[in-house]
């Protein structure tokens, strides 16, 4: 595990851009395709970038982007538990 944190330390700047870009792109995905989103896909890749983003920021020791985005994480979890039709 301490391996990967340096790993990702090390690589801070290019891990966030790839985090904001995969947001980015589930949201404009909803945007553009609307009640056809494969929101799925949509929540469980939004999902994981908000899991790159929270670890970047615990990293980094900032509270309000840990916060922001361990809440993500959540709404994430919800949104695949509710796109799979387990609630």
């Amino acid at each position: 595990m301490n391996e990967l944190n340096t790993f990702i330390t090390k690589n801070i700047r290019p891990i966030e851009m790839i985090g904001v870009l995969m947001r980015i792109f589930s949201l404009s995905l909803v945007s553009w395709l609307g009640e056809d989103s494969p929101f799925l896909f949509v929540w469980v890749f939004n999902t994981c970038d908000a899991v790159l983003l929270s670890w970047t920021s615990i990293l980094k020791k900032d509270n309000a982007y840990t916060l922001l985005n361990v809440f993500w994480i959540g709404v994430g979890l919800i949104g695949i538990l509710r796109a799979s039709g387990i609630i």
